[in-house]
């Protein structure tokens, strides 16, 4: 959860705006069309099942709260963005709904009768919460902060520290003897909080990394293991643990309904999960084959269509429109890709909010290790041999590092305007997309890099047309125009596009969008707004 940690550090306060999707507007020549499904949310996190059996579920990537049918798995907006930012959820015994928006350091509610408050503020990394049967509610920080909290439900009150430097307590529940149990993520146990002494105890350990804790009617406890992708029945009385299903890893949260049915969010999968803890069957209620869509990149074989998936990092077969699984978060060793890149056989990420880069072998799809310590990379071009220029954005530089010591990294180039994404030239070069800039710069062995193309309204992912054009994302105007390297002409070919998330607070480039170019000049490009990929191609 290095994400987090470091996307609170950066984006507190942020709200993230998902706007409501236009129509898009495309030149006379060109037309549009999915590549992959749908994706209901944006990353799924923390999730409820209210006493009159709603299912709610939060996704802080999307900034949304949303309800999803127990039956069709139909999915509606609960609390749209900024707000609706929910890594948790759980609604108290007056019907007030509170929820954890973790990037913005706050805390929500909204009372039976429409009122939205502000329970607390400038807590980074509020996480978990959970009310007692008599009205208390108790919150979390984790990741960017370690400490547990008592709110007033009214908002008129300042929080009350309960204790600190617990270990990372994460998705909590009251139990029957009215102590606090919940999973210390750091820690992999499961422990009991009594709220009034602030005194905790270990009731279980052995865990690979648990997430969240829950009761269920009979008063029994169950955990999940994201890591270890298990549901698990503690004995709170011996802390023997039984593991009762097993589903992918990336689990996040758990929710009982009153009938004892168990839902479980999976990150990767974008997904909420049925469980039968009896029979240990499961089943998926809603899904999506993507889970955020940030930066693409085509394979240097043209066939294949990367997708840097945040919790996950995904290939398209272009030819059937299938999307493989090549790695995610706790399954494999990875860090957050937002970013991707292919060349000379390897294939580069970059996870900005973990300040993580890490190589793969393009053809077995093993990792070739993940090395931390970048400050806000974009983006990482292989470059052969286990070697990688780097895009710092927060500093303005192209690092050139990797082989066998990633602790050796040179500065390149200093002094760019948020520089994001970069590619190999039909012309040998490398050329780089500077966000803050506004254009596209090519680099010299001068070191004095040649702007290209400027005027552009954040340009992010951007590829090379075999006429030698440029196809660039420009995000913030959520069009994406084709430029004349030679002239810097430039037109529009198709605007009003589902993507271009710009927080209020923190960088331009939060979500990347990513443009490839196919061996036909088919155009891809990706969409955070919708979690989908979409192809543009000319009809003449």
């Amino acid at each position: 959860m290095r994400l987090f940690h470091t996307l609170a550090a950066c984006l507190i306060a942020t709200a993230v705006s998902l706007p409501a999707n236009a129509q898009p507007t495309l030149a006379d020549d060109w037309t549009m069309e999915a590549i992959t499904g749908p994706s209901p949310f944006h990353g799924i996190h923390g999730l409820t099942v209210t006493p009159d059996g709603r299912l709610l579920a939060g996704s802080v990537v999307g900034a949304t709260l949303y309800e999803i049918d127990r039956t069709s798995g139909a999915v509606t907006v609960a609390e749209a963005p900024p707000h609706g930012m929910a890594d948790d959820v759980e609604e108290g015994p007056d019907g007030t709904i509170a929820w954890t928006a973790f990037l913005q350091g706050k805390v929500f509610a909204r009372t039976p009768d429409g009122e939205l408050l502000t329970l607390a503020e400038g807590l980074p990394g509020t996480n978990s919460l959970a009310w007692t049967s008599d009205g208390r509610l108790f919150m979390t920080q984790v990741f960017a902060g370690d400490a547990l909290w008592e709110l007033d439900p009214t908002g008129q009150t300042e929080p009350r520290l309960v204790m600190k430097d617990m270990g990372g307590l994460n998705g909590f529940d009251f139990g029957p003897d009215g102590y606090l149990y919940g999973p210390l993520w750091f820690k992999k146990q499961v422990v009991r909080v009594n709220v009034t002494a602030g005194t905790i105890e270990v009731v279980a350990d052995g865990f690979q990394t648990p997430a969240a804790v829950n009761f269920n009617s009979k008063n029994e406890l169950f955990a999940v293991d994201t890591q270890a992708g298990e549901i698990i029945r503690v004995d709170v009385a011996s802390g023997n643990k039984t593991v009762v299903a097993r589903v992918k890893p990336a689990i996040d949260n758990l929710a009982f309904a009153p009938d004892d049915t168990l839902y479980i969010s999976n990150m990767a999968d974008n997904a909420i999960i049925e469980v039968d803890v009896e029979t240990g069957e499961s089943k998926a209620l809603v899904s999506g084959p993507l889970a955020v869509a940030a930066d693409i990149a085509i394979s240097e074989d043209g066939k294949k269509l990367y997708v840097a998936d945040v919790f996950a990092f995904r290939a398209i077969d272009l030819e059937t429109g299938t999307v493989e699984e090549i790695a995610r978060v706790f399954a494999q060793e990875m860090d957050y890709p937002l970013s991707v890149a292919a060349a000379g056989g390897e294939i580069g990420a970059a996870g900005l909010t973990a300040g993580a880069v890490q190589l793969f072998d393009a053809k077995t799809g093993a990792s070739l290790g993940v090395h931390h310590g970048f400050t806000t990379p974009t983006e990482a071009l292989p470059r052969g041999d286990g070697f990688v220029m780097v895009t710092e954005y927060a500093r303005g530089t192209i690092v050139y590092t990797g082989g066998d010591n990633w602790d050796d990294r040179v500065d390149m180039i200093e002094g760019l305007e948020g520089p994001a994404m970069m590619a190999e030239g039909p012309d040998g070069p490398v050329y780089v997309s500077e966000t803050l800039g506004g254009r596209i710069i090519r680099l010299t062995d001068s070191g004095v890099p040649d702007v290209i193309v400027d005027g552009l309204s954040n340009p992010e992912g951007f590829d090379f047309l075999s006429t030698g054009q440029i196809v660039i994302a420009e995000a913030a105007a959520q069009r994406i125009t084709i430029a004349d390297p030679a002239t810097g002409e430039k037109t529009v070919i198709a605007s009003g596009l589902p993507f271009g998330v710009v927080p209020e607070e923190g960088p331009e480039v939060f979500m990347p969008t990513g443009i490839a170019v196919g061996p036909d000049d088919s155009i891809y490009f990706s969409s955070e707004h919708l979690a989908q990929v979409f192809r543009l191609s000319q009809t003449r």
